[in-house]
């Protein structure tokens, strides 16, 4: 599966790297392997993101632990120049990683911050992520018109379904992306909701879902919302880790080519900005 115009890449910048590899170990099976002075998930045998000590220059800008999705994209100082046009910001200058990638940490006109990343050595070695590992993503966001106008254009993704969820959450636009045969994410308006800012979040695959809560509560962490079934059967849970990370878990029904479906209808986790 291609890499380009769609998140890749996974990297969870803590404040506590030991304690997030054990955590996730537990509650999602990933396990994190050391590379290079950081460490990398994989889930199974496909490699879905990395492990890092959240950077000091982050630190200092007030952002919390957090999971940071990478878009791959063809010509990184070309994108970055784009998304600059369409009212996006560079949150510093690119920076190269251990793996040949070069990366751009930016934030989109309302302020969800992402990463674009080229496409690297360690793309070539067959054994990157199904999509599957990641099954939904998930963009809160303060326009989700302007949004969607933003991340259509620069990547393709193309518009499926579209929900109402209610005075608070507002319009629920899905969407897929380039080698997608069905939707793999959502944008949905916080406009109503001033509490909950920009983010975007990442729903993890497991294969117990409540056993997968089970440990997260037991192992320090919080389930924020849920667990709740979604259309199609899919069940899901909005969760912070031990270090305030947010992230989110799906259990898909057997055999079930299905989507998450709506957001929560409670206040979505991850509120604190990166």
């Amino acid at each position: 599966m291609s890499i380009i115009d769609r998140f890749c890449w996974y990297e969870l910048r803590t404040t506590s790297p030991e304690a997030a590899r054990a955590f996730y170990a537990e509650v999602a099976g990933w396990r994190a392997e050391p590379s290079g002075g950081s460490s990398i998930f994989r889930a199974g045998e496909h490699r879905v993101g990395g492990l890092v000590e959240l950077p000091e220059r982050a630190r200092a800008l007030g952002a919390p632990p957090h999971w940071l999705g990478q878009l791959g994209v063809r010509d990184l100082d070309a994108s970055v120049q784009r998304w600059i046009e369409r009212g996006g910001q560079a949150l510093g200058p690119a920076q190269q990683a251990t793996d040949g990638r070069r990366v751009a940490v930016v934030r989109d006109p309302q302020g969800a911050v992402l990463a674009l990343c080229s496409r690297g050595d360690a793309w070539g070695q067959g054994d990157a992520s199904s999509g599957e590992d990641v099954a939904w993503h998930e963009l809160h966001t303060t326009d989700h018109e302007q949004a969607w106008s933003v991340y259509a254009e620069l990547f393709g993704w193309k518009a499926t379904e579209a929900l109402h969820l209610g005075p608070e959450i507002g319009p629920y636009q899905m969407f897929s992306w380039a080698g997608a045969d069905r939707s793999v994410g959502a944008m949905a308006s916080t406009a109503r909701a001033p509490h909950i800012h920009t983010h975007w979040l990442f729903y993890l695959t497991v294969a117990d879902l409540d056993a997968s809560l089970a440990r997260v509560r037991s192992l320090g962490g919080t389930v924020v919302n849920g667990p709740m079934q979604v259309r199609g059967g899919d069940r899901v849970a909005q969760c912070e880790d031990p270090q305030g990370a947010a992230f989110a878990l799906l259990q898909r029904v057997k055999a079930s080519r299905s989507t998450p479906g709506p957001a929560p209808s409670a206040p979505a986790p991850g509120a604190r900005r990166p």
